[in-house]
């Protein structure tokens, strides 16, 4: 797929846009004055795979406490600012490698004015972010409600305040928690400006239908081209985000990381407690570190060709079996032994794709 030609912009060590690879972004849930908690947490989204967080900035203690989370984390951190432009000058004079502010409710031009020239004395870009929940009211009745063309009229009157001001270092997001609404908002407004794209659902749910939701969304716009940092937010343990996000773009062979496995559905032909099977493989891959794809399959007779694309898989049959590679047979195996011999085999295969690497 093609994707949308847009600047460059670097967040700490990380750089999106101008075709960069699409950067994984999840948000602190913990109390950013705890900065033990904070700074666990960072450090749980890194092993994730989390590339960029963000942490709320609520207050002057907050504030405060973010240089010592900055120092302290081994990925970039954002400060998320709402209501009070103080809190972003105090953020970034903090060491935050981006703030995100929503125009939506910071109106005053002249702090805005003022949030760009210190962001630019700093170094570090800009996160305007529209949520359809706090449109202006103005835009709202102008385009007749909360839709694609209010949406992109707000993000596009943002980025023209900060283009005002002088400042360039510019990502933007157009979240709504409608699927339908947040991918017609943002195809409207990638034709239109040049800017990189942070895309997400804002208030996606609760980790199942979240994910799903956001899957939806993310996935749309990435294979449209659009999107050059991306979000999944769950009411749930951030983590999940992360793990979310990464499903998202292997899906769309965009990124790889960690193993992938591939099931069937389970049908009449099934032989095997196949869903038992599946899940107790899902178990013993979730954490290694290699990229390769794993499949379980339930039919012996179709399995092995359904699922050729798979680095290594099993095939379930009446009493035993089929070990396949790219849906080459190789073996047969015992119920009793084919998690053994699975987890050998894909060992075999990471370390040799490791060593030549």
């Amino acid at each position: 797929m093609k994707r949308a030609v847009t600047k460059s912009i670097r967040i700490g060590n990380v750089i999106i846009g101008d075709g960069s690879p699409i950067a994984v972004q999840s948000m602190n849930n913990t109390d950013t004055r705890d900065t033990d908690a904070t700074l666990r947490q960072i450090d749980r989204l890194y092993q994730a795979g989390c590339e960029i967080t963000r942490v709320s900035i609520p207050d002057r203690e907050a504030a405060e406490a973010l240089s010592v989370i900055v120092k302290a984390s081994p990925i970039p951190v954002i400060a998320d600012i709402h209501f009070d432009p103080e809190l972003a000058i105090l953020a970034i004079r903090g060491g935050a490698a981006k703030i995100r502010i929503n125009p939506g409710n910071i109106k005053d031009r002249n702090a805005l004015s003022k949030i760009a020239s210190c962001a630019k004395s700093a170094g570090i870009p800009i996160r305007v972010g529209v949520n359809s929940g706090s449109l202006d009211r103005v835009l709202i009745d102008r385009f007749g409600g909360v839709n694609r063309e209010s949406m992109a009229a707000s993000a596009k009157s943002a980025v023209e305040s900060m283009e005002e001001s002088g400042f360039t270092d510019l990502v933007v997001s157009i979240k709504s928690s409608d699927p339908l609404l947040t991918i017609e908002s943002y195809r409207l407004l990638s034709r239109e400006i040049r800017y990189p794209l942070h895309v997400g659902l804002t208030e996606a749910g609760t980790v199942r239908e979240g994910a799903i939701r956001s899957a939806v969304a993310i996935g749309t716009l990435l294979a449209d081209g659009i999107g050059d940092t991306i979000r999944v937010s769950l009411t749930g343990d951030p983590v999940t985000e992360v793990e979310a996000a990464y499903s998202i773009l292997k899906s769309l062979s965009l990124r790889r990381r960690g193993m992938t496995l591939i099931s069937c559905p389970t049908c009449g032909r099934t032989a095997v407690p196949l869903i038992e099977v599946a899940e107790r493989v899902e178990e013993l891959i979730r954490d290694l570190p290699y990229h390769l794809k794993v499949a379980v399959m339930g039919c012996a007779v179709n399995g092995p060709g359904e699922a050729r694309e798979a680095d290594i898989g099993i095939a379930g049959g009446k009493g035993e079996f089929l070990l396949f590679k790219r849906g080459v047979i190789v073996g047969k195996v015992s119920p009793e032994e084919v998690y053994d011999v699975l987890m050998k085999a894909i060992h075999e295969i990471g370390s040799e794709s490791t060593d030549n690497k």
